[in-house]
């Protein structure tokens, strides 16, 4: 069921979904509209209903659907450019976003819709005695030829603010954060993670090789679960949503055995989706850091606000925990799926950042003063989280004095740094320009 969820909801993404779904309609109600006509005619009370003859609705429904349609090719055609152009310095999510954007695609669905609404009625208009001229369509496409108006002034609109880099880093923020909520759980102070068993639990267990290949883009624990305890089995997954499966590598064991049908609960496809791939939402983010930082755009500005971004993301995982992966049923071990660290996560956000970015004092800064910020919304009982931001920091110090000459800039580092080893021993003191 997860995995029809999976598709289903990736289909309903597509760019051509939307308008597809609103063309249909619109010829359904094409034709809606003329058996309604045809059966009872047109009420003198409607005086908004189109009067004119035969020829004028033939000149005025050609004159909308070539006009609606051409508009939609010519404003789509500049806009893919516009975005092609824009995407080397925002990364691939910016055409990504483009066309999963609802907006985007119910604007093009007005003017497809438009066209072959237009179309179908223009179709049925004919002369002789008595001639047969659709009112009530040709009323209703003159109310859509309106909608395209207002429909083009909304997406030149809504393009020019989707391809602002903050508007983007700020989309990339609000996937990053929704995928850590999704990760993570409360924090349970009476609770006690469940502990995995040693290696030697899984010797002469049954192997499962993948038939198949493809980026791991779900994984239904639930269900790999259920099944676990039906065999009364113990699993070990060894891949973990967004990991590439190669074909006949080992992914899974079993102790004695393994269920049947392990791959029902393993979704295999060809690119890396968000929802349960955290890695992915946190490299998204960190791409457009590390194109902003490269020599042929040098925009540390950006950089610096993918870093608030990260530190936002850190700040709302205070009371939350990643779960153990491990699964006891009626004190039997059922299953141990693979998850993400904090250490890791920590790693794939800034790593690549402190690298491009170690020429700029001005981004390392950030980062020193984004991590001091963060350790001041940790609990001081978790010091492991604590602990894995502190390494960081020396990496960063390390890296900016290392590529930083001015002094003026040295002394700047070597004062956020202590600020931050303050915070970390627990001395506050108030921030100093």
């Amino acid at each position: 069921m997860n995995r029809l969820r999976l598709r289903l909801r990736e289909l309903s993404r597509q760019f051509w979904f939307i308008p597809a779904v609103m063309t249909v309609l619109a010829l359904i109600l094409a034709q809606l509209g003329i058996k309604l006509e045809e059966t009872y005619g047109v009420s003198d009370k409607l005086a908004f209903v189109y009067g004119g003859g035969e020829t004028g609705a033939r000149s005025l429904l050609g004159a909308i659907a070539s006009s609606s349609i051409g508009v939609a090719g010519t404003v789509f055609s500049i806009t893919i450019a516009a975005l092609s152009y824009a995407a080397g310095s925002m990364g691939p999510r910016l055409l990504d976003n483009f066309t999963r954007d609802r907006g985007n695609q119910i604007t093009l669905g007005i003017f497809i819709a438009t066209f072959a609404f237009s179309l179908a009625t223009l179709r049925v208009v004919q002369g002789g005695d008595p001639p047969f001229v659709p009112h009530y369509n040709t009323t209703f496409s003159l109310l859509l030829a309106v909608a395209c108006i207002g429909a083009l002034v909304y997406y030149l609109a809504h393009v020019t603010r989707s391809i602002n880099m903050t508007q983007v880093v700020n989309l990339l923020r609000d996937d990053l954060r929704q995928v850590l909520l999704g990760a993570t759980l409360q924090i349970d102070k009476d609770g006690d993670l469940a502990e995995a068993p040693p290696e030697n639990f899984w010797q002469g267990a049954e192997p499962f090789y993948a038939p198949s290949s493809g980026y791991l883009q779900l994984l239904d624990t639930d269900l790999l679960l259920s099944r676990a305890i039906e065999a009364g089995v113990a699993v070990k997954l060894l891949v973990r949503p967004g990991d590439y499966v190669f074909p006949h590598s080992l992914i899974a064991l079993g102790v004695p055995k393994l269920p049947e049908d392990v791959m029902d609960a393993l979704t295999l496809g060809d690119t890396r989706t968000t929802g349960q791939d955290l890695e992915y939402s946190v490299r998204q983010l960190a791409e457009v850091a590390a194109r902003a930082l490269s020599p042929g755009v040098n925009d540390p500005v950006t950089a610096i606000d993918v870093i608030d971004r990260f530190g936002d993301a850190l700040c709302s995982l205070q009371d939350r925990r990643w779960p153990d992966g491990v699964f006891y049923r009626d004190n039997n071990l059922r299953l141990v799926v693979p998850t993400t660290e904090f250490g890791g996560l920590i790693a794939q956000m800034f790593n690549m950042i402190r690298q491009y970015g170690k020429t700029s004092p001005s981004v390392m800064i950030r980062m020193l003063e984004v991590f001091r910020t963060v350790i001041s919304c940790l609990h001081e009982s978790d010091k492991e989280r604590r602990d894995v931001i502190s390494h960081h920091a020396d990496l960063v110090r390390e890296d900016a004095l290392a590529n930083t000459e001015n002094s003026g800039d040295r002394a700047d580092i070597e004062d956020r740094y202590r600020r931050l080893r303050e915070e970390l021993s627990g001395q506050r003191p108030a921030y100093r320009e």
